[in-house]
């Protein structure tokens, strides 16, 4: 099931997607995969505490977050993994772990990681499920959330 939140935000905005369901998966490779979507257009999002506030980066599936350059990116801040504890309350429409990477619709900020701009005309993502995932036009994605573009993963 689409995020309820999700959902009404891109219906009342006529945004242009589609909804792909699949077999339950954990991973974002694994989403990708049964979704039948590329490693470098899924989008994964990770949660983060910048300065010990909660923040999102969106990335490709296909990329591993890099903290050290995350952080350099930033202007150097300290940057850390938040646990599930730290954020599963704000997104309570959503899985644990299946988030949309619209941090902006749960007054979170959104980074994303310049490659998946680059690479992806369209991007994937979890819908607020493990069984569904939406598609559409990254740049409708980018006008929707206004992320700031980041440049600091690395290959896995």
């Amino acid at each position: 099931m689409i995020s309820p939140r999700l959902h009404s935000f891109l219906d009342e905005r006529h945004a242009p997607y589609t909804t792909l369901p699949h077999d339950r998966t954990v991973t974002a490779r694994q989403t990708a995969n049964a979704a039948h979507v590329g490693n470098r257009s899924f989008a994964k999002t990770v949660m983060l505490k910048v300065d010990g506030k909660l923040a999102m980066l969106v990335m490709p599936a296909a990329y591993r977050v890099d903290l050290t350059r995350l952080s350099r990116a930033l202007g150097g801040p300290e940057v850390e993994l938040a646990s599930e504890d730290e954020f599963k309350d704000v997104f309570a429409d959503c899985e644990l772990g299946a988030m949309p990477p619209f941090g902006n619709l749960y007054g979170v900020p959104v980074y994303v990681d310049a490659r998946l701009a680059m690479d992806a005309g369209e991007i994937a993502f979890n819908a607020g499920s493990h069984t569904d995932v939406v598609q559409m036009p990254y740049a409708e994605f980018e006008r929707l959330t206004q992320p700031e573009l980041l440049y600091m993963a690395h290959v896995m």
